[in-house]
This record gives C-alpha cells, structure tokens and sequence, in this order.
C-alpha cells in the first residue's frame, strides 16, 4: 500500500485502502446500469451523527433493489467508524466530514451470462465543503424550480437512496445554466413540491410546518430531526401537498440536509420569501438544531466566509 501525502483511506471490499488503489471494474453493474445504492451521515465534531438511522436507510434501499452487501448493520457500522479513525488526522479541529457507503451488485450480469459474483462495497469519508457553502447561511438559499420533474414513485421509489442521480443532474444543470448559485427543488407530476439532490423543504405558514409527502421524496434524517424538533417544541409539523401558490405565500421556508443540517430559503424563482432570512420559526429550530448536536454548525459555515 504506497499511499500519497495526506491521501484519505477508504473501505473497498475487504480491504482499507488509499482511495487511488480503489478500481471498480468496467463491468460493475453500479456503473453499467446505474443499478447502486448508498448513505451518508456527517460528522459533528468529528463524531458521526445518527449514523445507525443512516446505516439502516442504506439496508431499506438494498433491500428495494434486491441484492445484498454482505455485510450485517454492525459491521457496516464499525467500518465505517474505522475509515473515520484512519483519516481523522487529516481533520483540523473545526472540520468535518461526510461518511458514506456505497454498495452494487458487483461485477455478476445474467445478461452476459455472469452470475454470483461479489457485491462492490466501498466506504469512504469527504470533506464537507464549508468555504463554498458559507454564504448559504449568511443570505439563504435562492431556490429555482426546473420544467423537469421528479421521477414518479409508481416508476421509482424515491425512498431508496440510489446513486441513479439523472432526474437530479439534468434538473441541476437546467437551473445552474440560469443562476449557478441556485439550488433546484423539483416538482412532482401534479405540481407539488418534492425534493432536491440531497435537501428537503419545508414551509411554514401561520406557526405550521409543511413539508411534502414522504411518499414523493427521500425523507432524510435531518428532515425527521427537523419534525422531531418542532413537535418537541409545541408546533405543528405535517407532511402536506405543497405547489407553488402555497410557497409564494408561505411566511419562511427552509431546507434540510445532512451536510446543512436546515438552512433558511431566501428566494423561490427570484420571490423573496417571508420578512426575514432566517424567519423566526426557522431561528428557533436552528438553535434548537444547535442544542441538539451541541455544535453551532451556522457559526461553522460563516466562519469559512472569504474575507
């Protein structure tokens, strides 16, 4: 193993390796078809957070698509905190990571008469990208709506976190050649607000939180942090059919990630929302956000703003 200079180690296949060492064969049904599944959970303080909901969402999407990593959840679980150990070096200490887990099918295609082989199984750490996010949390997210929409769950169930990123890459690339800063929520076949590549939103109208329907997005784990936090504080949270009239005129809105944890909306399709950014109710559950994890994670953004 000749690992380069500050080079990160990742899991792949049994072994902990230089992530330049990791080669996915050509014939890797993860990469022909598209046919992956994978998770990811951030580090607070270099310390994974709910990494087992992570672990057990990653478990839902194998068994969706009908194969297995070989692997049971505990063991995928301290993997995971080994790959974390042998990069925790390279941390500063107001840095943190994503933790990921990626897992195919392998090499075995029936289709060319294959069969039987081993899973791909790779779990690597990245950098959260502070410094290119900072501004998010000193402006708020401008969010543009794409002419593309998300797949259908009767298609595709978008509970399965699947690497397949089309819908989401052409539907990125449609809003970015307008505005590059933008973040791209997609409606559904009805108009409804869904879901964007790795964020959720919610909209509060009137103390109450609305975000879509479970049914039509990846309900990530921040996004039950977030229902979690409102009910724990007295306010309504429900999952509701939301379109554009409703977003208009809804008093804040916000997005929920794993990476963001929640970041206040400024603008949906150039309209400012609500009087402020954050408004009061996202205010409260960021500190609340906050206390839970016991980290300022606004703080941990802004404090990477360029001078």
């Amino acid at each position: 193993m000749s690992q380069r200079p500050n080079e990160r180690i990742a899991y792949f296949n049994g072994k902990f390796l230089p992530e330049s060492e990791v080669t996915v064969s050509f014939r890797d049904r993860g990469f022909k078809y598209g046919e992956a599944v994978y998770d990811a959970t951030r580090t607070v303080k270099h310390k994974p957070f709910k990494l087992h909901e992570h672990i057990e969402r990653l478990f839902c999407s194998m068994r969706y698509l009908e194969f297995d990593a070989g692997l049971t959840h505990a063991e995928f679980v301290d993997i995971t905190l080994k790959v974390l150990e042998l990069n925790e070096h390279l941390l500063g200490p107001d840095d943190d990571v994503w933790l990921t887990q990626r897992v195919s099918p392998g090499a075995q295609d029936p289709f060319e008469g294959a069969s039987g082989g081993p899973p791909t199984v790779i779990v690597e750490c990245t950098p959260i990208p502070f410094r290119s996010r900072a501004t998010l949390f000193r402006d708020g997210v401008d969010v543009r709506i794409p002419s593309i929409r998300r797949t259908p769950p009767d298609a595709q169930s978008p509970r399965a976190k699947s690497q397949n990123y089309i819908n989401f890459v052409l539907a990125d690339n449609e809003v970015r050649s307008a505005d590059p800063n933008a973040w791209t929520i997609l409606l559904d076949q009805q108009g409804n607000l869904t879901e964007g590549m790795g964020s959720n939103i919610f909209c509060v109208r009137d103390g109450r939180l609305l975000t879509p329907k479970a049914r039509f997005v990846l309900a990530g784990i921040s996004r039950e942090t977030v229902i979690e936090l409102a009910r724990s504080l007295g306010l309504a949270a429900d999952e509701a059919d939301i379109d554009l009239f409703d977003a208009y005129n809804a008093d804040e809105c916000f997005l929920s990630s794993t990476s963001l944890c929640m970041v206040p909306v400024a603008t949906i399709n150039g309209r400012r929302i609500g009087k402020s950014t954050p408004g009061p109710i996202t205010q409260q559950l960021t500190d609340a956000y906050k206390n839970l994890i016991d980290l300022d994670f606004v703080a941990q953004y802004l404090k990477h703003l360029e001078p």
